[in-house]
């Protein structure tokens, strides 16, 4: 295959349905949304085929545990899906949405109307969900996208596939409003972030290197996150029961996601009891603790106890293991965050209004939660619908991004005839 004559056709196809996504109004795109629904509902089985297909490929070539679980397509990730397409639908449409009217001293009326970006290419890795998740926000939001998944899901992002482009025909739209790119060959990828003149926008969902390399080659704007490494901070005045209940699930509820605990901070004076209630949970699922000094000494015994290094509070795991550091108080703990943390999702347990607010207000992260485990850092969980990736840039859009994180501003005139004197 010629990469550059192929992507240069699916470039040129994604611009011109753009224009018809963006001008089909909103039943017309909620409709497609529903048949999309259905038709993966109707297909389940087959793409739970398709899916093992990748994943005994995945397991052959030693793919690691983590990936392998991202990539699974099992049939509760199925019915996550269609419920976040239904959850899509029943969203308001952001597109022509006019705000902030004011009148002029000449007499014209200026705001801003919400406009889709146009074509957004999606980056990811052995994510077969990010497929339906990515096409139901685009679609809605009135943007084409160009999808080019991880050579590990190929099967079932092409059975996917096949279902987006049978739910938009069926609403009239063209097939090409989601494309995927049908092959495997890494080229494409450099293809599609340097192409300006068809894309708008990159979203890269995918470990470090592929974030890294992208950084480096785009000439296409991304929004993008590079790491998840999230904290959790229990405070003097924390509940203990809910301390222990969501520093358990933030790091135990799924080990591969960037929204995993990967840095536990605990004040000094309810170390001992936070980690000695924690300490038989971590251990029951094997979870190596990576100790500061003063945490090592409260955990001796434990039977995956290490001592932490420089790297270990700079490092995302994706893994069963641990950093735990005991600081003392919520400035030592905000300094921390401050120095390491990669600006995604951080939570405080405390039952301290002041510590609460002044956490809210200085830790400079893209989710901030109060008495809640990080998993909850999903565009889903944020009653997005879904989310096409987090964002843990400042500028259009930050933490989960959804319909208005797909979407531009431009500014609307309305006139009676004035002139400028």
């Amino acid at each position: 295959m010629d990469i550059t004559s192929y992507m240069d056709t699916v470039g040129r196809q994604a611009r011109t349905a753009s224009r018809a996504l963006a001008k089909a109004p909103s039943a017309v795109r909620n409709r497609a949304l529903e048949l999309i629904a259905a038709a993966i509902e109707r297909e389940a089985a087959a793409l739970r085929a398709a899916n093992e297909q990748d994943l005994a490929a995945a397991r052959a070539s030693g793919l690691d545990p983590a990936m392998v679980d991202r990539l699974t397509l099992s049939e509760q990730a199925i019915a996550t899906m269609v419920a976040g397409l239904r959850q899509i639908v029943a969203l308001p449409d952001p597109v022509g949405e006019i705000t902030n009217m004011k009148v002029r001293p000449s007499g014209i009326q200026v705001g801003q109307m919400r406009v889709p970006l146009g074509v957004i290419g999606i980056i990811y890795e052995a994510r077969p969900n990010v497929t339906v998740d990515a096409a139901g926000l685009c679609i809605k939001s009135g943007n084409a996208t160009i999808l080019r998944g991880g050579s590990e899901a190929i099967h079932c992002n092409r059975a996917l596939a096949r279902l987006v482009a049978e739910g938009l025909e069926g609403a009239g739209l063209p097939a090409h409003g989601v494309q995927i790119v049908d092959t495997t060959d890494r080229a494409a990828v450099g293809a599609l972030i340097t192409m300006p003149q068809y894309v708008d926008v990159i979203v890269p969902r995918g470990g470090k290197g592929l974030i890294a390399r992208l950084m480096a080659e785009a000439t296409v704007p991304m929004i993008k996150h590079l790491d998840g490494i999230c904290h959790v901070y229990i405070d003097a005045r924390a509940d203990l029961d809910k301390a222990v209940r969501v520093a358990f699930n933030a790091k135990c509820h799924r080990y591969g996601t960037c929204n995993t605990m990967e840095t536990l901070l605990v004040e000094r004076s309810i170390a001992p009891r936070v980690l000695a209630a924690l300490a038989p949970l971590y251990a029951a699922e094997r979870v190596e603790l990576r100790a500061d000094a003063e945490a090592h000494a409260i955990l001796a015994g434990y039977p995956y106890l290490a001592a932490a290094s420089e790297a270990d509070w700079r490092t995302e795991y994706l893994a069963p293991i641990l950093a735990v550091r005991v600081v003392d108080g919520l400035d030592a703990a905000i300094a921390h965050i401050t120095e390491y943390s990669s600006k995604h999702t951080e939570a405080i347990i405390t039952e301290d209004y002041s510590a609460a607010m002044r956490f809210l207000r200085e830790v400079d992260s893209a989710s901030v939660m109060v008495n809640a485990s990080t998993r909850f850092a999903d565009g889903f969980e944020y009653g997005l619908g879904a989310e096409i990736g987090i964002s843990n840039d400042k500028l259009h859009a930050r933490g989960p991004v959804g319909l208005e994180g797909l979407t531009s501003l431009k500014y609307v005139v309305f006139g009676h005839g004035e002139i400028r004197s």
